[in-house]
């Protein structure tokens, strides 16, 4: 598959493995606290953008917002 013009390298390989792959195995969506665990993973290689982008794939992997009421993680008491 060739590169588009203006493509950012390896983000859908990124993607894959933090959404689907090993990475995703780690921050264990659809868990009470899968958004925090993401966050910490991935701020140590995006720095302040990790939460935003982890808001992004915590949308795709679970159809909700991190902040949503219908989010799994809200659900203590």
């Amino acid at each position: 598959m060739a590169k588009a013009r203006g493509s950012r390298g390896n983000a859908t390989t990124l993607k894959r493995y933090w959404g689907q792959g090993a990475g995703a195995a780690r921050i264990r969506w659809g868990t009470p606290g899968d958004f925090t665990r993401c966050s910490r993973q991935l701020s140590k290689y995006l720095g302040p953008r990790a939460k935003g982008y982890c808001a992004r794939l915590h949308r795709e992997r679970t159809g909700v917002f991190p902040g949503d009421r219908r989010n799994v993680g809200r659900r203590r008491r």
